[in-house]
């Protein structure tokens, strides 16, 4: 059976000076790639795309190397768009977020709907379908939008996922039906 693996990122630097989407990845984030790589081994991935977000083009690039399997950049598999959000305390941003899965419809953080954000990443993963027609595909992204699209898909608690899924993390969707397989909220080596 043919599977779909979305992979959340591995950890970033934290940078508030400068917008998440250009935040790269940690030294603890580069070495939880091969822990990840080593997860992913089982799932005989064939080819691997990417968010254009810098954090997930790294994690893609490592995973790419030591799988090793092609990896391309795909647009509109970008994070929730908050980039014009100031940084705020964890518990504030938690909250924030509650909301935007609550209220899936209402801009509530940065400058897309939670529906529009699904939306938005669920057309880029039919793309992605159509060029890889064949085998198994992993999609290197983000938590947002991944729990966003899993819930869509499946049913499963979008805000449990999202809380759950740690940096780096993935769930594994068996195609055609886009049934829940697999999550994977921890890489042994992680931290959250």
């Amino acid at each position: 059976m043919r599977k779909l693996i979305l992979i959340k990122h591995a950890r970033p630097t934290v940078d508030p000076a400068i917008p998440p989407s250009r935040w790269e990845l940690s030294g603890e984030g580069r070495s939880s790639c091969t822990p990840l790589a080593d997860a992913l081994r089982k799932h005989d991935i064939k080819a691997l795309v990417s968010s254009r977000e810098i954090k997930a083009q790294q994690t893609a690039e490592e995973l790419s190397r030591q799988l090793p399997v092609p990896m391309e950049v795909v647009d509109d598999l970008h994070e929730h768009e908050r980039d014009n959000v100031p940084h705020m305390p964890t518990r504030e941003f938690i909250s924030m977020m509650a909301l935007v899965f609550k209220q899936q419809r209402r801009r509530v953080l940065g400058r897309e709907s939670a529906e529009r954000a699904r939306e938005r990443f669920l057309r880029a993963l039919d793309r992605v379908m159509e060029r890889y027609p064949e085998g198994n595909i992993g999609v290197v992204s983000h938590g947002t939008v991944i729990s966003l699209a899993v819930n869509y898909l499946t049913g499963e608690d979008a805000y449990g996922l999202w809380r759950n899924m740690g940096l780096p993390s993935y769930v594994v969707l068996e195609l055609p039906e886009y049934r829940l397989a697999e999550v994977v909220e921890r890489i042994q080596g992680e931290q959250k």
